[in-house]
């Protein structure tokens, strides 16, 4: 299955940066404070500090204040966050080219629910995800190849994995690389899991068909949605 179009986003430890992140490093590079980003931008100050925190919490120090000068100091980007501009903006380069966004569809049953998240059984494993209101109800779960993260056994066993995150172990079952854009199918229990990768990502992982690789995404990147053709039948 196909979606057109695409969200350009970054996985940083349990952080997703998106291009409303990228918008307001930026904002307040320009303007010198986050007040004054978040007036410009018309969004909330509380609801972008916090944003800020969030992400420094996982991707480190992204702000600094400034004191004194002759406009009584401010609120200046690190190193860091520039360095995390330049490889977003490099990261949107590579996937402007894209016209489609592949998703990948599985079948299962809601086993769990806790709140929007649930758990759902299915071929590849349990999924946690978005869901519908009601238990043991037969639901198709799509997962966005953009939101695939794909690392080496060794890697992935070095992260700080945490329960929002769905992961596992599968082999690569095919590599297409087209215009610095990867397509990369991961066979898990013999299902294909598709994920999108930049070539820079692939060069990294250094990936071949056949090689052993992680596969994970988080819960609120996967949704699902009531199988009405499973349900009809029952």
């Amino acid at each position: 299955m196909t979606e057109r179009g695409f969200e350009a986003t970054l996985s940083i430890g349990d952080a997703t940066v998106t291009a409303k992140d990228i918008e307001l490093l930026r904002a307040i590079d320009r303007t010198g404070s986050l007040s004054a980003a978040a007036a410009s931008l018309g969004r909330s100050y509380a609801h972008l500090q916090r944003r800020v925190v969030e992400l420094e919490s996982e991707i480190g120090s992204l702000t600094t204040r400034q004191r004194g000068g002759a406009d009584g100091g401010g609120t200046a980007l690190t190193d860091r966050a520039h360095q995390l501009c330049a490889r977003f903006d490099r990261l949107h380069a590579e996937l402007t080219g894209v016209t489609t966004v592949d998703e990948s569809v599985f079948h299962g049953t809601v086993t769990v629910r806790s709140g929007q998240i649930g758990t759902v059984e299915t071929d590849i494993g349990p999924i946690r995800a978005l869901v519908p209101e009601t238990e043991r109800t037969p639901v198709r779960v799509g997962v966005r190849s953009d939101a695939v993260v794909l690392d080496t056994p060794d890697g992935a066993a070095n992260e700080n994995e945490t329960s929002r995150r769905n992961s596992y172990d599968g082999k690569v079952s095919s590599v297409d690389t087209q215009d610095g854009i990867v397509r990369i199918g991961v066979s898990i229990n013999g299902h294909e899991l598709r994920a999108l990768l930049t070539a820079e990502s692939c060069t990294r992982l250094d990936l071949a068909v056949g090689d052993p690789v992680c596969a994970s995404f988080k819960a609120t990147a996967a949704r699902a949605v009531t199988d009405r053709s499973t349900a009809d039948n029952r």
